[in-house]
């Protein structure tokens, strides 16, 4: 996709949502996977994200050259809820169709009819490509549909546009930091449009949403709880001290936080706790995932804004990281490294069981490595150091280190 497309299409007035051409003239790496699991391994995906992350465009995307055919149902919508009165016959008709369900969340005991529509139809000879579900919410969704559909689903995460979507289409990363990856927080005319998009999301969150999965919560100590843990971005989970400002018990803290887990607007990042004969840090690290959203809790508007704030630094650490793990190839799992003594890695990606890769986040045009760095990777035995900065050139550094771009790194995890 060239830039003058995008630009054509960006400055149509006509066009009431940019973030729907968007995720038309941009592939989601996402959707390839989808299609390949429908196609060729199982009769289910379930699709998971936060709201607004452009879930429901893709599945119309995939359902649109369905080569047998599609149909669509959002659980939002009551007329779609009462053709799922009779929800077996119903399903049982669009024999030989892919069938979306949207917020599926909303119709928890469909799972059990899903069961033995899938069996029949593989029975038939039909051994693929049956359902395409999509939820807001991970842990429930996991919980309800493993019961049932063991060894008939596979899961994938979608999240917000990533380094490597936005510069297929010609976005620099500066703007994809301030604003986030939600598609219409991105794609805004303005940056003040971005930030009042931001904060209608939310809003809405707090308002409508969060209300939904968790009744008993008060929305309005899970919005002080979101706001506290974008000022401490990046920093060790301190129950105690969160429980303290809230007013509540620390037990309570850890409910809060494992609703936001669970909805995907915030990242625990685990300590690696390997034995290497050293005090490590236990305690997770805890990340706003989308940087955007970061902003917008901090009502940080433009790029001079969040400069500006004390959470710079550390709003870029989570920002990098939050795409290097969504661009890493499936192998990777993510952690953190700190010992007692000050060695520190800000992200560690294990593969196989053992520490593979050691990346540093600096927000420098000319960044500097401490001693603290080289020693966690010699004590880990890691030879892959990279140190991830603002600027284009890679090249070497102290410790055994190398300087790298974003896109690059997340290149370099992509194809590993």
């Amino acid at each position: 996709m060239t830039s003058l497309k995008l630009t054509s299409i960006k400055n149509n007035p006509a066009n009431h949502s940019f973030a729907v051409w968007f995720a038309v003239l941009i592939e989601k790496n996402i959707e390839s996977l989808v299609r390949q699991r429908l196609t060729t391994v199982v009769p289910a995906v379930v699709l998971l994200g936060p709201r607004q992350v452009g879930k429901t465009t893709l599945a119309r995307k995939i359902a649109a050259d369905w080569p047998s055919g599609a149909v669509y149902l959002d659980m939002e919508r009551p007329a779609d809820r009462r053709r799922l009165d009779d929800a077996d016959a119903y399903l049982r008709a669009q024999n030989r169709k892919l069938v979306v369900i949207d917020e599926i969340q909303r119709a928890p005991g469909l799972f059990e009819v899903l069961r033995g529509i899938i069996d029949d139809r593989r029975a038939a000879g039909e051994r693929f490509g049956h359902f395409l579900l999509l939820g807001s919410a991970a842990l429930d969704l996991m919980h309800q549909s493993s019961e049932s559909l063991a060894g008939r689903v596979a899961y994938l995460e979608m999240g917000p546009v990533n380094v490597l979507e936005a510069s297929a289409a010609q976005l620099g990363s500066e703007t994809l930091w301030l604003r986030g990856g939600f598609p219409e927080s991105l794609l805004a005319q303005s940056d003040f449009t971005s930030a009042s998009w931001r904060q209608d999301f939310i809003r809405s969150y707090l308002e409508r949403d969060l209300p939904m999965f968790a009744p008993r919560m008060p929305a309005q100590a899970l919005g002080r709880l979101w706001t506290m843990l974008a000022h401490s971005q990046g920093g060790l989970l301190n129950q105690a001290r969160l429980a303290a400002s809230l007013g509540v018990s620390a037990p309570t803290v850890m409910r809060y936080t494992d609703l936001m887990v669970d909805l995907q607007l915030v990242r625990r990042l685990m300590p690696w706790a390997g034995n290497v004969g050293k005090r490590l840090v236990k305690a997770p690290k805890v990340y706003v995932r989308d940087s955007g959203i970061q902003h917008a809790l901090l009502d940080l508007t433009t790029t001079d804004d969040v400069l500006g704030h004390p959470t710079a630094g550390p709003s870029y650490e989570g920002f990098v990281i939050e795409n290097l793990v969504a661009c890493a190839a499936p192998r990777f799992k993510p952690y953190f490294y700190r010992t007692q003594d000050g060695a520190e890695i800000d992200l560690l990606l294990e593969s196989g069981g053992k520490p593979g890769m050691a990346i540093e986040v600096k927000r420098s045009s000319a960044p500097t490595l401490d001693r603290g760095f080289g020693t966690a990777c010699d004590d880990l035995k890691i030879s892959q150091r990279f140190v991830v900065y603002p600027g284009e050139d890679t090249y070497p550094l102290r410790h055994g280190a190398q300087a790298i771009s974003l896109t690059a790194m997340a290149r370099v995890l992509q194809d590993d």
